[in-house]
């Protein structure tokens, strides 16, 4: 396999360079085409919280592939030290070449081509594709380090839902061990009554993963005594064959209206709390209050085990993290001997939006043209005619355009436009 020209190597490294965040995977797969045939690119960075995976080529594989496989690649790989092999990728066994790269200061990032024909190659080639990957890597750091304010934060708000998403996920899982493995071990049923207790734990797990995500986008808000009632149906399998005594003690303005991301995530934090509890030795009860004050929702976790729990224990810090994502704040009080305190505050009300001349000024001029033309309801296709650009460079406008204003749509950003003055309803 002949390498490039160096000069051809360092302009192709260059156009790469010069490539907006959002697109330089298309001048990297054609810079890596010059020396290596390939089916597609894909790239899982951590210094990009709102678009962590991307992928260009053939769309068999890029419309398919997950970031789950990517990481699966990723553990295969050192950084610095190519990686060439067959992967599970997009449903195929595919042979790729992986490299991954880690700047100073950096989350760090990966690529991985698939590779066309054969075996993908190794030595000077890889070699290669390593180098051109460091830059690329030591670039988009020094650009997320550098995002102008609306970027930041985005990448904030994506990295807060992350954390969120984890933690709720990590804290239903746990409860559903703790729950089978309380029944397992209970020395008040036999064998047949654990199995059909343990089957109907499964069952109910599983109905409420399925449930979680038409109640999030059905519910706004939620009464705080129906959202304590939720949890309390969460929390009654942990306890229920387990020698430590539950207490719960709900709200006393059951009708206050909670926003049901609060809700969903104190219900998680209770939850997580009271599972990290239970795998002390030495309990014999734990305290659950839930009570909604004038700005934020107090949560009240007290058990009377050693009192040994730490802030620092990984399952703490990820409460926090839950707590944080909503701009909650999660303490903890351990008092040897006397048992530990899992305090919690999460805000009623949301954060003020941006207005939308704010939010514009985060636009560059180019970008305003885009959105005005968008606003009154032209198409990418006559956007670039009118503005003599192509279709392509429209696309990546409008993607831009969404990701400055923090909407999700071509129409929150023409309403936004509309409000601001910038352009009129047709």
């Amino acid at each position: 396999m002949d390498l490039p020209d160096p000069r051809t190597a360092l302009a192709a490294a260059a156009s790469v360079l010069r490539a907006p965040t959002g697109a330089m995977l298309e001048p990297l797969s054609q810079a890596l085409a010059e020396f290596l045939p390939h089916r597609a690119v894909a790239v899982l960075t951590g210094d990009c919280a709102r678009h962590p995976m991307k992928a260009h080529g053939e769309a068999a594989i890029t419309e398919k592939i997950t970031s789950a496989e990517l990481a699966r690649v990723g553990g295969t790989v050192g950084v610095g030290q190519p990686w060439s092999g067959r992967a599970r990728l997009a449903g195929e066994d595919l042979p790729v070449l992986a490299v991954a790269s880690r700047p100073a200061g950096a989350s760090g990032g990966l690529l991985v081509v698939v590779t066309a024909g054969g075996d993908a190659p190794t030595g000077p080639p890889a070699e290669l594709v390593q180098r051109l990957w460091d830059l690329v890597a030591l670039q988009l750091m020094h650009r997320a380090e550098n995002l102008p304010p609306a970027d930041l934060t985005g990448n904030r708000v994506a990295a807060g839902e992350r954390a969120r998403v984890i933690a709720e996920l990590t804290s239903t899982h746990a409860a559903t061990l703790q729950s089978l493995l309380g029944t397992l071990r209970s020395r008040t049923l036999d064998d047949a009554a654990a199995r059909r207790t343990a089957t109907d734990l499964a069952v109910s797990a599983l109905i409420e993963l399925r449930a979680a995500a038409d109640l999030d986008s059905t519910l706004s808000e939620e009464p705080a005594g129906a959202a304590f009632e939720r949890l309390a149906g969460k929390l009654a399998p942990l306890a229920r064959h387990s020698q430590v005594s539950l207490e719960l003690a709900g709200p006393r303005d059951r009708d206050r209206a909670l926003p049901s991301d609060i809700a969903n995530t104190a219900q998680a934090l209770v939850r997580g709390a009271v599972v990290t509890m239970l795998e002390q030795d030495g309990l014999s009860r734990v305290r659950v209050s839930w009570e909604p004050e004038e700005s934020d929702l107090h949560l009240v976790v007290r058990d009377d085990g050693p009192g040994t729990l730490a802030a620092g224990a990984l399952a703490l810090r990820r409460l926090a993290e839950l707590a944080a994502a909503v701009d909650g704040r999660l303490s903890v009080d351990a008092v040897p001997g006397w048992g530990t305190t899992i305090s919690a505050a999460l805000p009623l009300s949301p954060p003020a939006p941006p207005t939308s001349d704010a939010a514009l000024a985060a636009l560059r001029p180019r970008e305003l043209e885009v959105l005005e033309r968008l606003a009154r309801g032209l198409r990418n296709r006559q956007i670039a005619e009118d503005l003599l650009i192509s279709e392509h460079t429209v696309k990546f406008h409008v993607a831009n355009i969404l990701a400055r204003l923090g909407v999700g749509t071509r129409t929150e950003a023409a309403a936004l436009a509309h409000a601001s003055g910038l352009a009129t309803p047709a």
